[in-house]
């Protein structure tokens, strides 16, 4: 009989060395840095009716749930409790999509963080999204963000400027980055595209993750794009705005929605923030972006796994 995974920190495989909460139905931003929690079903498989621990407490907040044929003596319960797995040494599950067909392969202590933080043998010019299956091509010139401060997989222009309006606050010419809609997000690609680009366009160019005015604050701003596109073989949605700022050159800010290349293929948001004027991206890196996202695995065509992007 299959169970629903209960709410619970599992192994993210997008961050080797983070875990990502589970909330029961879907993933969410929150991460933390990894910790000994004993082996435990991942959200989306068969599982038996034991509740996974939550936080640090691992292998102590475990609940064993199930009904049992006869007498079960008090060290067949301990047996039973040390095969499941305990914080002392239990091997790790892998977090991955809910409803995920299979699970991604098990992490080994080769894949531990080395001394910069990014997990060793990580392919340089590739974001790969393990939780929704898919890689973007890493532009030359940009960079994968380890530990981004909103949570969120991200890449971005290595240059940095002070931002108009807040010189103690750095700006990036461009940014893009990843995540797995929720359920405080509409149900159809065009309907999360129309929403997501006003945050976008908040978050990018009026206040920074953690309330900083940048930019002078948004002035207006003018829909450039509003159109279905396929992405990785599947149908998405995407939509463009052109914004004007209080200060400096302004920019451009795209969501891009579609169905994740795994599992039950839960909604994926990909966000785009380029400034306008001579030092930021050519504008046409965003569709090159779009059509170089591929399905983990997949580096038989352009843009796949270890291909890398002009800017």
């Amino acid at each position: 009989m299959s169970y629903p995974t209960p709410p619970g920190w599992y192994p993210d495989t997008a961050a080797p060395g983070n875990e990502r909460w589970w909330d029961g139905t879907s993933w969410t931003a929150h991460t933390r840095p990894h910790t000994a929690a004993a082996q435990q079903p991942g959200p989306g498989r068969t599982a038996s009716p034991a509740a996974p621990g939550r936080g640090s407490g691992g292998g102590s907040g475990r609940i064993i749930a199930a009904v049992v044929a006869g007498a079960v003596v008090v060290g067949a319960a301990v047996t039973g409790a040390v095969l499941l797995g305990r914080d002392d040494g239990g091997q790790q599950p892998q977090a991955r999509s809910s409803g995920s067909a299979k699970p991604p392969a098990a992490t080994g202590g080769d894949d531990s963080p080395s001394p910069d933080g990014s997990p060793a043998g990580d392919d340089p010019t590739v974001l790969v999204d393990q939780l929704n299956g898919i890689t973007l091509p890493i532009p030359d010139g940009w960079e994968r963000v380890e530990r981004p401060v909103d949570e969120l997989l991200t890449m971005r222009t290595a240059d940095t400027y002070s931002c108009p309006g807040a010189s103690s606050v750095m700006c990036y010419h461009g940014t893009v980055t990843t995540r797995t809609a929720n359920g405080n997000d509409a149900t159809t690609p065009e309907k999360i595209a129309e929403q997501d680009v006003v945050a976008a366009a908040d978050r990018a160019y009026d206040e920074d993750v953690i309330g900083r005015p940048i930019h002078g604050g948004l002035m207006s701003h003018k829909q450039t794009a509003a159109t279905a596109v396929s992405v990785a073989g599947r149908t998405g949605y995407l939509v463009r705005w052109k914004v004007v700022t209080g200060k400096g050159p302004g920019g451009y800010v795209q969501s891009l929605v579609f169905p994740s290349a795994v599992g039950s293929e839960s909604l994926v948001v990909v966000r785009y923030a380029f400034d306008a004027g001579p030092d930021g991206p050519r504008l046409s890196l965003m569709d090159t972006l779009t059509q170089g996202i591929r399905p983990i695995g997949d580096s038989e065509t352009s843009g796949g796994v270890g291909s890398s992007v002009a800017p």
